[in-house]
């Protein structure tokens, strides 16, 4: 039986994102399982030391790093600053995104450069910074979370349907070449999530959510516990002979997905 409260013990952990939301809920299970636990953010200071402080109130050894991830210099320096703080990293979980709506005409070659640095670019960048401690070790954990509109597309979101394919395929890219040396990389895709947004970007938002619950074949939308949980198997020594994988988090919301789109597309026109 698994044990959740030595599952993590002793192991380091960090999470990019982890301010609010699915970042944050994979920050505090982890922490809750004896993870010491990296807090990860760009713009807002205080939320990530209060998740830090969320984090200790559990038990955790837990410290925030501000630090935009689509700068690799930046994203080594948090490496190196969990490494001298708790002595390695053994779990990194890529969960930032920055998620645009923009019509392919109106999207910039900056816009795109700046969604895929943040969203793609910014895995690699961790998994290059932390790969050769865990090779050293024998052990590691990466984990990306990314979404099925990788698979089935989605209007609107060129860039960052690009990245969620993208970091499937760098799971498994990962997977084959690292698995040798005790690192193992599988994906989160998780469906629609009840978390906080911003109403002004999701116009009809309470209304797309009851008509998704009548149609998501579990009944209810995901939360985002459910990510975290998730990703808790696949952090832990359970999930040793699981490599290359993307687990769909989803209540079966991926099977009906062609019905999905066109609805929710024309609830926003």
């Amino acid at each position: 039986m698994i044990d959740r409260n030595k599952s993590l013990q002793g192991r380091t952990t960090i999470v990019t994102g982890s301010g609010q939301n699915i970042g944050r809920a994979i920050a505090l299970v982890f922490a809750s399982c004896g993870a010491n636990v990296v807090i990860n953010g760009h713009r807002n200071q205080e939320a990530i030391e209060t998740v830090a402080q969320e984090a200790r109130d559990l038990g955790a050894q837990a410290i925030a790093v501000m630090a935009d991830v689509s700068d690799p210099v930046a994203v080594q320096k948090m490496v190196d600053t969990a490494t001298e703080k708790f002595g390695a990293v053994d779990i990194i979980v890529s969960n930032v995104s920055l998620r645009r709506k923009q019509s392919f005409f109106d999207i910039s070659v900056e816009d795109w450069h700046q969604v895929i640095n943040t969203n793609l670019n910014s895995a690699f960048y961790l998994a290059k910074a932390a790969v050769a401690g865990m090779k050293a070790r024998g052990w590691g954990r990466i984990i990306h979370i990314s979404g099925f509109d990788g698979i089935i597309g989605a209007s609107h979101r060129a860039h960052n349907v690009t990245c969620k394919g993208g970091l499937d395929a760098l799971v498994r890219a990962m997977a084959t070449e690292l698995g040798q040396y005790g690192i193992t990389a599988n994906g989160i895709s998780p469906g629609t999530i009840d978390t906080v947004r911003i109403a002004k970007d999701y116009p009809n938002l309470e209304a797309k959510y009851e008509l998704l619950r009548k149609l998501i074949p579990v009944g209810h939308l995901g939360t985002c516990e459910d990510i975290a949980e998730a990703c808790l198997y696949l952090a832990s020594d359970y999930s040793g002979f699981v490599n290359g994988q993307v687990i769909q988090v989803n209540g079966g919301a991926l099977m009906i997905s062609s019905h999905l789109e066109p609805i929710l597309e024309s609830m926003e026109k």
